[in-house]
Formats: structure tokens, C-alpha cells, sequence
């Protein structure tokens, strides 16, 4: 055996044998990499939570320091405001209950809550100690716990994505498709360069929930039903849009009515499912009514869907941001659902209606590209189903080492130089690199 066949074996090993030690070796880098950009590369305006990221973080800066729902002064205080700016109009217009909107789901903050309130903790101890750092929720180090918070999230996803695999494939199989799914796709960037946003917490949760869901799939109890809708509520806390993976069980149970489940044993399965998931909604609930004066709100307006006009070729196949062509992997993940179907068919049935749902939603978002963003980064919330095919195809496929770690390490560098020609654009290198649109700037 030559020298490189062994050490490509001696990876294919590695990966097999120790995964859960592979996907912490890999959180710890990431999150080493982040926080040294944090001091290295710090924005101009001292913050880390930007974007998006930044109405989950209000949520929970004010819930912790101010014990409330009133964001204008975190808002204020993060902007830079002085006045009413063009754009910040929002910032001072309240709403039917006196508050200021937010646009973005409680669950992230709810999230790296734990990180927040001890990094609270050791300041507050610190200044017993005669540490300055102020105490006041601002500072980088509490914004800090949002992205690390974030990474550990991801990373505790893609563990539990494996081990959802791992239950019906062989572990290589499935540790593959995890790993490789992970890091040459979308997900890879909201693991590590923007893990504040909600992608990672999603990935959590819907990982979580695919594990659960797989081993449990010969259970029929209500037990079963009622998990499925606590975790299901909990995935959409953390996105709205991942309130479709309920229509998995909902869509079980109707097969299972067709196959002789009794009328009363599907609808108290239903009943269990449903009551499980809004009561783990609850707080994003209690904001929304809190903040609009309704339990269930779409804060965007009625506008943001076009149900009616979904993009559903260019949500996939665009050069802006299209999901198969940023991340061809995801494209050879779905081919893999036709030996998913060998292995299972009613986990076929239910990995197919999510993504299904998901494609539907995801194109008919009024801007179905997603901003700004790395890919498609709404389809992130879809990795554990990516990672179930994929883990199907390889495992159909039986490669040897070689070539598995020479594929699949070229999905992964194809995708991380991606990811640096992406961040040398937008951190203003355009006589560098082009921005990633067209075939050539795409993939060469």
C-alpha cells in the first residue's frame, strides 16, 4: 500500500471510528478561528452581533439587564443613533402596544442565555475584584457568547444529524455524509463566520428532532408523538419555518390511519403532537404578544410570502444564491434520497414531504435568494435530511477510502475557497476576487 493510500485510510478511520471527537476537534478550531477575528479583525463600531443577529440579541440583552421587552434603547445604543436617521424610522415608531417591533424569533436568545449569564456572572465577580469591565449587556465579551453559543449549537447539530444516520446506515456512511454535508455547504458559514444567526440554532434543533424521529421510527405510542411536537415547537423557536417539519409526523400518522391505526389513536397521537409543539412555543408567543397585541403574528407583513408566485427553478438553480449552485453537494445529497428508499420507505416519505415544504416555502419568500447571504442559507434547516441521503447514497456506493476522502475533500476545499473569495469581496478585495456569480466565479 502506497504512502498516501495509507494515510488516506488512516483518515477514512479517523472519521468512522471517532466522529463525535472529529466534529469537537472541528467546533474548537472554529471556535478559535472566531473569537482570534474578534480581536484581529474587530468592525470599526465595536459590535459582533450585526444583521440579522442583532434583533435576536436585544431580546435577550434586555430581558436579562432591563427585564423587559423594550428594545428602543438597545437599538439606540447599538446603531449609534442620534436622531431619527433615514431607515431608523422603525427604531421610534411604536406599536399597537408601545413597544418597538422585532422581526426576528426569540429562540436564539433563549439559546446562548446560558453563555450570557455567566459571562454576566464572572463580570459581576470581576468587579468585586476590581476588574472596570462594565456590566451592561454591550460589551463584546457578552456579544461574544452569541457566536460562541452559535458554534456549539452547529456542531452539536451535525453530531446529532449523524447519529441519525447512523441508525440507518453503516457509521462510516453516515459520518461521511454528516462531515461532508456540514462543511460544503451553507452551513459551514453560519457555523463559523456568521454563527450568530439563527441557521445554527436551527440546525441544532432540526438535528435533534431528525434523531429522535429516526430512532424512534417503529414506535407508534403517544410518548413518541407528544417529543415530537415538544422538539418541533422548540426547531421553530429558533426559525418560524421550521414550524414544516410537523407536517412529517402529522403526514406518518395518516399513513399509519390508512394501514389500520384506529380514528381515536391518530387523532390523540395528533392532539399529543400539536398541544407538545405550541406549548414549547409558547414564548415566542408571549413576545408576540407582548410586542403586537396577538399570540401569532407575521411581523414582515403579508407581503413577505407570494404564495401564489413561488421561485422554485432559481431558488435552486440561480447563480444568486441558488442552492445547487453555490453548494453542488446538496445537489448529489437529493440524488441520494432514491437509496434512502431501499433502506426505508416511510423515512423516505417523511424526509421527502420536508423538503418538499421547505423548497415550497423557501422560494416563495419575497426574497427567496435571502439577502446577503452564503448560499442558501435557508436551507440550512434541512442539513439532517441532506446528511440521511447522503449517508444512503454512500453507503449504496460502498467507495473505497481513496476515493472517499479525495471526493469528499474536494467538495469541502471547492466550498472553503468558495467561502474566502466570498468574504475577500465583501471585505471590499473586488480588484481581488469577483463576486461568486456565474459559472466561472462560481466553481473555477
Amino acid at each position: 500500500m502506497s504512502t498516501m493510500s495509507a494515510m488516506m485510510t488512516r483518515v477514512d478511520g479517523l472519521v468512522a471510528g471517532r466522529t463525535g471527537l472529529v466534529i469537537a476537534a472541528i467546533a474548537v478550531v472554529f471556535a478559535a478561528a472566531y473569537s482570534t477575528s474578534l480581536v484581529v479583525k474587530p468592525k470599526p463600531d465595536g459590535r459582533i452581533v450585526v444583521g440579522d443577529a442583532l434583533h435576536h440579541y436585544v431580546q435577550l440583552r434586555s430581558a436579562v439587564f432591563d427585564r423587559d421587552l423594550h428594545f428602543r434603547n438597545e437599538y439606540v445604543r447599538m446603531y449609534r443613533l442620534t436622531g431619527r436617521e433615514p431607515g431608523t424610522e422603525w427604531v421610534y415608531e411604536p406599536t399597537a402596544t408601545g413597544y418597538v417591533r422585532n422581526l426576528m424569533p426569540v429562540g436564539p436568545a433563549l439559546l446562548w442565555a446560558p453563555l450570557f449569564l455567566t459571562i454576566s456572572a464572572v463580570v459581576w465577580c470581576g468587579q468585586f475584584l476590581g476588574w472596570p469591565y462594565p456590566l451592561d449587556g454591550y460589551g463584546r465579551l457578552f456579544q461574544a457568547a452569541a457566536g460562541l453559543s452559535g458554534i456549539a449549537a452547529a456542531a452539536l447539530g451535525v453530531w446529532f444529524s449523524f447519529r441519525a444516520a447512523a441508525t440507518v446506515t453503516s457509521r462510516r456512511a453516515a459520518a461521511w455524509g454528516a462531515l461532508v454535508i456540514w462543511l460544503a455547504s451553507s452551513a459551514v458559514y453560519y457555523s463559523l463566520i456568521s454563527p450568530t444567526y439563527s441557521h445554527a440554532a436551527s440546525l441544532l434543533t432540526t438535528g435533534a428532532w431528525w434523531w429522535y424521529f429516526v430512532r424512534t421510527r417503529t414506535r407508534t405510542d403517544v410518548q413518541r408523538y407528544v417529543v415530537l411536537g415538544a422538539l418541533a415547537g422548540l426547531a421553530a423557536l429558533m426559525r418560524w419555518q421550521d414550524t414544516l417539519i410537523l407536517a412529517v409526523p402529522l403526514a406518518e400518522v395518516g399513513l399509519r390511519l390508512r394501514r389500520g391505526m384506529t380514528t381515536g389513536a391518530a387523532a390523540a397521537r395528533i392532539l399529543g403532537c400539536l398541544s407538545a409543539a405550541v406549548a414549547a412555543f409558547a414564548p415566542q408567543m408571549i413576545v408576540w404578544q407582548t410586542l403586537y397585541g396577538q399570540p401569532l403574528a407575521i411581523p414582515q407583513g403579508g407581503g413577505f410570502m407570494r404564495w401564489g408566485q413561488p421561485a422554485l427553478v432559481p431558488v435552486l438553480f440561480s447563480d444568486w444564491h441558488g442552492l445547487f449552485t453555490w453548494t453542488p453537494v446538496v445537489a448529489v445529497a437529493v440524488a441520494g434520497l432514491s437509496a434512502l428508499r431501499r433502506r426505508d420507505a416511510l423515512l423516505l416519505s417523511g424526509a421527502a414531504v420536508f423538503l418538499a415544504l421547505s423548497w415550497y416555502v423557501n422560494a416563495a419568500a419575497a426574497d427567496w435568494w435571502a439577502g446577503e447571504a452564503f448560499g442558501a442559507r435557508r436551507f440550512v434547516s434541512c442539513v439532517p435530511v441532506f446528511t440521511l441521503a447522503l449517508a444512503a447514497l454512500i453507503e449504496q456506493w460502498s467507495p473505497r477510502p481513496a476515493a472517499l476522502v479525495t471526493l469528499g475533500g474536494a467538495a469541502i476545499a471547492h466550498t472553503f475557497l468558495l467561502l474566502v473569495q466570498y468574504q475577500a469581496f465583501m471585505h471590499g478585495l473586488r480588484d481581488v476576487v469577483p463576486y461568486p456569480r456565474g459559472a466561472y466565479n462560481l466553481w473555477l
